[in-house]
């Protein structure tokens, strides 16, 4: 079992040593010359593809710029609508702003007629003091 000691050469190598040595000449230069032909019709390919590919990639670009255009175009308007919709908010928050207010000040009054019903009721079931001086001694004797 042998192995091949002989490398691959590359078309432009194979074109080179064409042309260096006469014997082999005209076979390595053609093998050269098809190889380096066929290398820069993959070259030309591949760069087509790059073409094609940045011709689609822009025409993503340009929908994604188009679609964020609608976006900001919304944004702007919902931005715009902001001061209305601000405004209307407090109108709303006015009309249930009075009636915690109505509430707090019925409670108030409440309490207040409370209290002043029971300081009332209390000084009429507690008897008045006598204008006469007490009749037991008030000292405690030792």
């Amino acid at each position: 079992m042998s192995t091949k000691a002989e490398t691959r050469l590359t078309p432009r190598e194979r074109l080179t040593r064409g042309l260096t040595y006469t014997a082999v000449g005209p076979v390595d230069v053609t093998r050269g010359v098809v190889g380096l032909g066929l290398n820069s019709a993959q070259s030309a390919a591949s760069e087509l593809r790059r073409h094609y590919r940045e011709g689609r990639l822009s025409k993503e670009i340009a929908a994604a710029q188009e679609t964020f255009a609608q976006e900001l175009a919304a944004a702007q308007e919902v931005v715009a609508s902001l001061p209305q919709v601000y405004q209307e908010a407090r109108q709303s928050q006015r009309r249930h702003g009075k009636r915690p207010w109505i509430i707090g000040g019925a409670a108030v009054a409440i309490v207040a007629t409370g209290a002043i019903a029971f300081s009332i009721v209390r000084r009429s079931t507690r008897p008045d003091p006598s204008p006469l001086p007490p009749s037991v001694d008030v000292q405690p004797r030792p």
